[in-house]
């Protein structure tokens, strides 16, 4: 599976970073998910080899707006560019009255169906290739995080369980491989229920805002990414004496070492961390600080990167397309 980050900073965006909206892209086909929605992610898709007519889900982690204020736009765009195709849209549940009323106010019309559902009555869903999950987590607001498990990562027939059941082999076996319901002796037979993991199932973890990186043990257990905010470095925090939620690189490395965590991306950056050193804090003293307490595969995001997990689990950036 791939990750596109569309925004990157926290609380506002700058030249060079728009705010949180993450994607997740299927490790078959064209299809995506979308993690958050600040304001400008419509934009920042057009910049992308996205299509809003692939997108399966938004999920949204906490109601803040550089999270969430770019959804009428985004859905408005989607509708304009001739999206029928039903949307779902999971986050906190005070989000579906403010986007019914911003929709109503401005006469917007959507021509396919929006399923919303409320993140806190969510245990777990399905949608398309993953299997979708949540975590609580600490911040001044409700949020959480989303974690995505394949659901039949590089799936084959279960050969053993059709031998017992006595389905012949043939063309009965081929539809079923090719994830086509078939009928024989008067039973249906479901091809999920004929197919067994080729390899173990790929899991990513991404947060909201997030105050107590130690929340997300569970959910991290055989997880190889873990996308966390790293809104400040811990002298920053420090210095401003509360957190206002949020984690530092530091906490945040020390939690990925200690749960084992092979891959780690940090993002949500605040405005004052400046690309270049010698105009006030750096970026560079983040990635620093991470990296001084872990040492496994570190990547601050930047925006429009594209990264791959591969099968060997490591998260590589791919190189931008000419």
């Amino acid at each position: 599976m791939d990750l596109i980050f569309l925004g990157t900073s926290a609380g506002t965006p700058t030249r060079a970073r728009n705010v949180s909206a993450t994607a997740l892209l299927a490790a078959q086909g064209k299809h995506w998910c979308l993690v958050d929605c600040g304001e400008g992610t419509q934009q920042q898709v057009l910049r992308s080899p996205l299509s809003l007519s692939d997108l399966d889900a938004i999920f949204i982690t906490h109601v803040h707006g550089d999270h969430c204020f770019g959804l009428p736009g985004l859905l408005g765009s989607a509708g304009m560019a001739g999206r029928t195709r039903p949307l779902r849209l999971v986050g906190p549940a005070a989000l579906g009255p403010w986007l019914r009323l911003t929709l109503e106010m401005s006469h917007s019309w959507l021509p396919f169906a929006l399923e919303f559902e409320a993140v806190e009555g969510l245990s777990a869903c399905a949608v398309g290739e993953w299997q979708v999950s949540t975590a609580e987590l600490s911040h001044r607001v409700p949020s959480w995080a989303y974690v995505f498990t394949e659901r039949h990562p590089e799936p084959r027939l279960n050969l053993e369980r059709l031998a017992e059941e006595g389905i012949p082999r043939g063309p009965l076996w081929g539809e079923l491989a090719h994830g086509r319901e078939v009928l024989w002796q008067g039973r249906a037979l479901r091809a999920a229920d004929y197919w067994q993991a080729g390899r173990a199932a790929q899991r990513v973890v991404i947060c909201g805002d997030n105050d107590r990186p130690e929340l997300l043990a569970q959910a991290c257990l055989s997880a190889q990414v873990l996308v966390h905010e790293a809104t400040y470095t811990q002298a920053v925090l420090t210095a401003g004496k509360q957190a206002y939620g949020h984690s530092s690189a530091l906490q945040v490395a020390r939690f990925a070492a200690e749960a084992g965590l092979p891959n780690l991306v940090l993002t949500h950056f605040s405005p004052r961390f400046q690309a270049q050193p010698g105009r006030g804090p750096a970026i560079d003293e983040i990635a620093a600080e991470a990296a001084s307490v872990y040492s496994g595969q570190l990547h601050l995001a930047q925006d429009l990167a594209h990264y791959h997990l591969g099968r060997d689990g490591r998260l590589l950036r791919r190189a931008p397309q000419a």
